[in-house]
């Protein structure tokens, strides 16, 4: 009985497979990390670039959602926002442009929670005065 317990033929095989599972499971969790981080300041800087654009004194508000919308869709695809909206507001006492965009939380790959992420930028308000 002592002989078959301390032979250790085969145990390569199993071992190889356990290790080999674990290094590709923190490989893709490294890599899906990675991707979020990267969507995640995709539409950051797509909505502070709407807000900015809609905050110049000869483009209508509207337009700053659009804009952010249309950069998430160059950078990450065309159906990842889920609503963008831009309009004027107060914030800290002067006149801003607020756009918020909210997108798709991603999980794997890039599915994920609908509406997972919220990102509201303000940018100050030209005038021509």
């Amino acid at each position: 009985m002592r002989g078959l317990l301390a032979d250790d033929r085969g145990s390569t095989p199993v071992e190889f497979v356990l290790v080999g599972v674990l290094l590709t499971a923190l490989t893709l969790g490294v890599l899906q990390l990675g991707l979020a981080v990267y969507v995640r300041n995709v539409v950051h800087d797509a909505a502070v670039e709407g807000a900015y654009h809609a905050a110049l004194a000869d483009v209508e508000t509207a337009e700053g959602a659009t804009r952010a919308e249309a950069v998430i869709a160059g950078a990450v695809g065309g159906d990842f926002v889920d609503g963008a909206t831009a309009r004027e507001s107060t914030a800290l006492g002067h006149e801003t442009i607020e756009v918020t965009v909210i997108t798709r939380l991603p999980l794997v790959g890039l599915l994920g929670v609908s509406q997972g992420w919220e990102v509201t930028v303000h940018a100050p308000a030209e005038s021509l005065d």
